[in-house]
């Protein structure tokens, strides 16, 4: 498959693939935001993609103009769109879909699951910290909500590298490659589908069941679609966005000493510092078709288009954000929208905080002293999920 055009006209013909904004995306939505706060691409079929905090924010609130029927924008757009409620679902069948998953991802539900989760920081930890560096989101970054969510799903922890595999295939690969995407979609209902099998046999207390014992609004069992959905998105959502999040924040540090320094010395800013790098290095981008003409900050939009729905440039809008382009750990006033804002804000939101603040607060308790290894390159995921997936470190002293 021949790669796309390089991007010569960002305001008219963006390519949210294209190298330089897997690189840096930043300065392309600063530049976008002062000439163009939304801007349009005849790429992946119509596309249009807002860059500040209040377009972004209104496009997700308006549920009448645009539909969360599709939430990646790639080069295929399958009709009947295959479901991942809720966060497919519009209303009014979202609001039930949201509510079933609402219990197990509660404060009191996450609580429960932080000691194995420092257990689990803690045993990658050691495989790599008698050496004088890692790969840290091969060995470190990738595992923590990988092993949690084989948790929460009562699968074995070893089936995670397949998630891994799923994600890459759904999420970067298949942009471009129906092929891969519906290949990949496969294997998670077979895999699934045994699973759910087995605890029709041998009824478990995990996530899988909670679905399958869930029930729809008229009090019938959830059908093999809603089900096979809601687990496939937890599965992609659950993993890479918090993977994305925590490998950024090593990033960070592992550059910038002061921030280290400090988060070590007073421990109790970790929390705060956390809010910040979801603000700065906000990883995920979803979504909507529109599916009625409107207006948004000026710019016409039409239905059979797309909206790039971006939640980190809206977090580094300087309207909203002071120093915008700054990380600053005990940011004060932090209204950041890295999970989303409106009905799809992300049911995971508690689970992701825990995973964050256990991460680096292991990390920093164990390795103190890190940088990035100037012989190895870091290399930014493609797509509408953006972190580290090769972050070379360094360990120990210079």
């Amino acid at each position: 498959m021949s790669s796309p055009a390089p991007v010569t006209d960002w305001v008219h013909d963006f390519d949210h693939t294209d190298p330089r904004w897997t690189e840096n995306p930043y300065p392309i939505w600063d530049d976008l935001r002062a000439r163009c706060p939304i801007a349009h691409t005849n790429r992946f079929l119509g596309v249009y993609l807002p860059t500040t905090y209040e377009a972004v924010k209104e496009i997700s609130r308006d549920t009448e103009h645009f539909s969360s029927r599709r939430v990646v924008v790639r080069n295929f757009r399958p009709e009947p769109p295959p479901p991942a409620p809720p966060i497919t679902s519009d209303p009014p069948a979202h609001k039930h879909a949201k509510q079933i998953l609402l219990p197990p991802f509660a404060p009191e539900a996450v609580a429960k699951l932080k000691p194995r989760i420092r257990a689990i920081c803690n045993e990658l930890i050691d495989g790599f910290i008698n050496e004088k560096g890692c790969d840290a989101a091969a060995r470190y970054t990738r595992y923590i909500p990988t092993r949690a969510i084989t948790i929460m799903l009562g699968v074995p922890e070893k089936d995670g590298d397949l998630f891994i595999k799923w994600i890459h295939e759904i999420l970067e690969v298949g942009l471009n490659d129906d092929a891969a995407v519906m290949q990949a979609v496969r294997e998670m209902v077979g895999y699934f589908a045994e699973q759910i099998e087995a605890r029709k046999k041998h009824p478990t207390d995990d996530l899988i069941a909670t679905l399958m014992n869930a029930r729809s609004e008229d009090g019938q069992p959830l059908t093999d679609m809603h089900v096979q959905g809601a687990l496939r998105l937890l599965l992609v959502a659950g993993i890479d966005t918090a993977w994305s999040a925590i490998g950024s924040s090593l990033w960070h540090l592992a550059q910038t000493p002061a921030d280290r320094e400090r988060l070590i010395a007073e421990p109790e800013l970790i929390p705060t510092a956390i809010e910040e790098f979801l603000r700065a290095f906000a990883p995920a981008t979803s979504g909507r078709e529109v599916m009625k003409e409107t207006t948004v900050s000026g710019c016409p939009m039409k239905p059979g288009n797309m909206v790039l729905l971006s939640f980190p440039a809206a977090n580094r809008d300087p309207a909203v954000f002071p120093d915008a382009d700054k990380i600053i750990i005990d940011r004060k006033e932090n209204r950041h929208i890295a999970f989303g804002v409106g009905i799809h804000r992300c049911v995971g939101a508690h689970l992701a905080r825990m995973e964050m603040l256990v991460a680096i607060e292991e990390w920093l308790k164990r390795i103190p002293e890190f940088r990035l290894d100037p012989s190895g390159g870091v290399k930014w995921s493609e797509g509408s999920v953006r972190g580290p997936r090769q972050l070379p470190l360094l360990l120990g002293k210079a």
